[in-house]
């Protein structure tokens, strides 16, 4: 019986479980919502630790709705960044907005969108409806924007989606 127990002993030092690396398949920033730095032209959502950003131009969010079934297309480029991170403390938009970036939390991994996929922007009107006259008024835009085929690589792992929610935008006139 001290053989077996022995045996089983060395067995189990012998083979250890490794959580090694973690590798990123997917990401959840449903619950999170859009912010914008007031400085900055970038849009991005936060949860917890993690940071969804998306560097694309003011000008692809104008105050105009998009004809149905034709959305506003933005193909990823060096212009047109979308980048993951992952940070060793939780975040908040001071640590993306601030000129000087606090020195913690630190990022400890990203991944960068590859060139080649796609951001959809649909635009419509978001609208108000006065009281007294039924008179509806257009005080703005939504911006919904969504992820095709997006492959995001960092130096150690890959992972696509063919389609994201990231959110919707709105804009005021």
């Amino acid at each position: 019986m001290k053989k077996f127990f022995g045996l089983l002993v060395c067995a189990m030092l012998l083979s250890s479980c490794d959580d090694g690396d973690l590798v990123l398949e997917s990401f959840n920033f449903d619950a999170a919502t859009i912010q914008k730095c007031t400085d900055k032209e970038v849009l991005f959502k936060i949860n917890g630790g993690e940071l969804l950003l998306l560097d694309i131009p003011a000008s692809n969010f104008p105050n105009e709705a998009t004809p149905v079934d034709t959305p506003r297309i933005v193909t990823i480029s060096g212009s047109n960044r979308v980048l993951y991170r992952k940070y060793n403390g939780t975040i908040t938009n001071n640590t993306i907005c601030s000129v000087i970036p606090p020195a913690n939390p630190t990022v400890i991994n990203e991944w960068t969108a590859a060139t080649g996929g796609t951001i959809q922007i649909i635009s419509t009107e978001k609208t108000t409806i006065d009281p007294v006259t039924s008179e509806v008024t257009v005080t703005g835009y939504n911006h919904q924007i969504k992820f095709i085929n997006i492959q995001f690589v960092s130096n150690d792992n890959t992972f696509v989606f063919e389609e994201y929610l990231f959110g919707t935008y709105t804009t005021d006139l």
